[in-house]
């Protein structure tokens, strides 16, 4: 039995997933210095019974210790010793004075009252006994006394035995009982699949097992449970196949290389570490920041200049991670950037499309795999001239979808196929051979619902305003000798199309850089358009698709902000990088901002961006305290006395101290802070889950 999605996915799709040819992959920029071992072998068990107790969004919940909410008092040492040498000295001065009568007898009354006259003679036994036992008596009330004002219990507590066991012997993690092991799968028992239970559980106590097993098991039980899967299958594929049952289509069970620790329990991938900063809430201080589907469901914005590390310490770790969910049949990915730009090798993805490389074993669909001309050309019309649309009704966007319309179809009816780029060219250019080709076609066909349109097209070419001509001179962008054996229509080439985002697929697109920027462009446009608009009408919704679109310079349209706001619903989401948001018009940034749940400004950010990050982030209402100290003058010899006992004591010269405490609503963090004061390899962030749930701006540092 396959995992969810994935025996549909073998008979869907037309042609298996080969392996791309081509020259050697570029070496991969790592974003941490060395990778991190992978959770199998002897190594599985202790991850899998590691607890992961809930946190707030985006805290990386694998051995997550929960911290409080506001930061604990803590009294520096040297202050704390000097306290508690005070204290014992002062408790040793009220002993000697009571014990050699300079305070009177009046402590021993109780002694007196307690002794019998029959123990009043001296020397005896019992008088000496209860003497020296009321001594020790009134020793421990004096040392419990000046223990609690000098806090020796915190001494003890901070450098006593009890701090030498917590470094000496870390905390080790209890044996669960066998009802609570995940490791002996009590799901599957509770279900009645005992035998199917045993063989997984000795697979994991074997070292058989890895992460991406349990994860893509647990997902086919959940299909199970779901009804979408027969449960005699599904037992009967475990104790054939054991931990690797249920396999993605490509028959794979990992990626070739992980530079990334991941938990794929939680879903989480670790980006950084939070910093021990101020500006942080106390309860995120020190904890790994990490991400997951749950919180690229409202979709990602990382902005930061060249070398910034968007790419190593954001892009690449986040694809590998959706890689893992999909070979685990939770997701489907697509990635999209330039060639060499180290999103991965080709190993660790089902189809690599290598666009302007003739070796590429994959095409690009222009058309999405649609077969409706209406779709085909609103999503080409927003690829080819989507970002000189203005956002208003009737604007150039929507009079080149007509424009488009109004010559696919009939092509269409035509040769039952959409016309190649070429032949697309030549029908904006309003090339008589083509067009009366296509009247004539029409005419003897009888189709004059088609023949109207193409009419309308004829009679509106060549008039001012008409937008043909700026359609074609876009469509001549990708009419190049490099892309000559690329977005083929005539069914010889193996094209790739965004309505297989119904099964797990890995995907990626490398797009030609070098020379063809503005096709590029053209292109990103063309994949988030069709990826927007395949994700709404998928069939299984349970599959979290993603784009992942590093560098989305001249991508960002207002169509293109519409469609990421419409993820969320789809169970879907979408990862853009930027250099810089001069690169969005300025009337899309804030509706860009606004619409995606995760914001990443990095490290040499400029203070323009950082103004709309700041404005983004909003203000908070804070505590501000305004201290002013004015030292004190001993004008006598005892109080210069206890001056410099008290100097001794803090390490501080004596001063009265006068506090205003005021709430002041400030930036959270304001343009200034985001250019300067982010070191290098930081970023701050903020996260919002498709609960709604958020997090505030986070300062993180992607290195750790």
């Amino acid at each position: 039995m396959d995992s969810d999605g994935t025996q549909d996915a073998r008979r869907a799709q037309a042609n298996p997933v080969p392996r791309p040819a081509g020259p050697p992959e570029p070496p991969a920029v790592p974003p941490r210095p060395s990778a991190p071992p992978r959770p199998d072998g002897s190594a599985f068990l202790a991850w899998l019974r590691t607890p992961r107790p809930e946190a707030a969004p985006g805290v990386w919940r694998f051995g997550h210790r929960p911290r409080p909410d506001e930061e604990p008092e803590v009294i520096p040492g040297r202050q704390l010793i000097s306290g508690a040498l005070i204290a014992f000295l002062v408790g040793w001065l009220i002993w000697s004075l009571l014990w050699n009568g300079y305070l009177g007898g009046w402590w021993l009354l109780p002694l007196y009252a307690m002794i019998p006259d029959s123990w009043a003679e001296p020397h005896s036994f019992g008088a000496v006994v209860a003497v020296y036992a009321y001594y020790v008596v009134i020793a421990l009330i004096i040392m419990v006394g000046v223990g609690r004002l000098g806090r020796w219990g915190e001494i003890w507590r901070r450098y006593g035995p009890p701090a030498w066991r917590r470094s000496a012997a870390p905390e080790q993690p209890r044996q669960p009982v066998a009802e609570q092991d995940p490791a002996a799968w009590p799901a599957l028992r509770a279900a009645g699949a005992a035998d199917a239970a045993d063989r997984l559980a000795a697979d994991a106590r074997s070292g058989l097992m890895r992460d991406v097993d349990h994860a893509r098991i647990a997902r086919a039980w959940q299909g199970v449970r779901s009804g979408r899967h027969d449960l005699a299958t599904f037992t009967s594929a475990v104790l054939r196949d054991g931990a690797a049952a249920c396999l993605h289509p490509s028959g794979e069970r990992d990626l070739p290389a992980r530079l990334a620790r991941h938990d794929l329990i939680t879903g989480q991938v670790r980006l950084g570490t939070t910093a021990d900063d101020p500006r942080n809430p106390y309860a995120y201080r020190g904890t790994g920041l990490a991400l997951g589907p749950d919180l690229l469901g409202t979709s990602l914005l990382a902005v930061g200049p060249a070398g910034s590390g968007k790419t190593g310490t954001v892009v690449r770790p986040l694809a590998e991670s959706l890689c893992l969910h999909a070979l685990a049949g939770r997701a489907a990915v697509v990635v999209v950037g330039a060639a060499g730009a180290g999103l991965g090798p080709a190993d660790a993805y089902d189809v690599v499309v290598r666009i302007g490389n003739p070796d590429s074993v994959h095409d690009l669909d222009l058309y999405g795999g649609t077969t409706d001309p209406d779709e085909a050309a609103a999503v080409l019309a927003e690829a080819l001239v989507g970002d000189l649309a203005d956002g208003h009704p009737g604007s150039d966007s929507r009079r080149s979808t007509t424009v488009l319309g109004q010559l696919l179809g009939p092509f269409r009816a035509v040769h039952g196929r959409f016309p190649s780029v070429p032949e697309l060219r030549q029908l904006l250019d309003g090339a008589p051979g083509p067009m009366s080709e296509l009247r004539t076609a029409l005419e003897n066909s009888g189709q004059d619902s088609l023949l109207r349109e193409l009419d309308a097209r004829e009679r509106q070419s060549g008039h001012p305003g008409d937008v043909a001509a700026v359609l074609a001179d876009r469509v001549a962008l990708l009419d190049r000798p490099a892309f000559a054996g690329f977005f083929d229509t005539s069914g010889q080439s193996r094209p790739f199309s965004l309505k297989a985002l119904d099964h797990p697929v890995r995907v990626r697109v490398d797009l030609p850089e070098r020379g063809h920027a503005d096709a590029s462009r053209i292109l990103a446009r063309l994949v988030l358009a069709q990826f927007t608009a395949s994700v709404s009408v998928r069939e299984d919704r349970s599959l979290f698709a993603c784009l992942v679109l590093d560098d989305a310079t001249g991508v960002v349209t207002p169509e293109a902000v519409r469609g990421i706001q419409r993820l969320r619903s789809a169970h879907a989401g979408a990862v853009l990088t930027l250099r810089t948001l001069d690169d969005v018009p300025r009337p899309l940034r804030g509706p860009l901002l606004g619409t995606t749940g995760c914001r990443v400004a990095l490290s040499g950010l400029t203070p323009w961006d950082g103004q709309d990050f700041a404005e983004v982030w909003g203000k908070e209402w804070t505590e501000t305290r305004d201290v002013t100290d004015r030292q004190i003058i001993a004008e006598t010899p005892a109080g210069k006395a206890v001056h410099v006992l008290r100097r001794v004591i803090t390490g501080k010269a004596p001063t009265a101290r006068a506090v205003t405490v005021r709430q002041v609503e400030r930036e959270r963090w304001s343009a200034s802070e985001l250019a300067h004061a982010v070191p290098p390899g930081h970023a701050v962030l903020s996260l919002t889950n498709v609960k709604g749930e958020h997090a505030p701006p986070l300062l993180v540092d992607l290195r750790d």
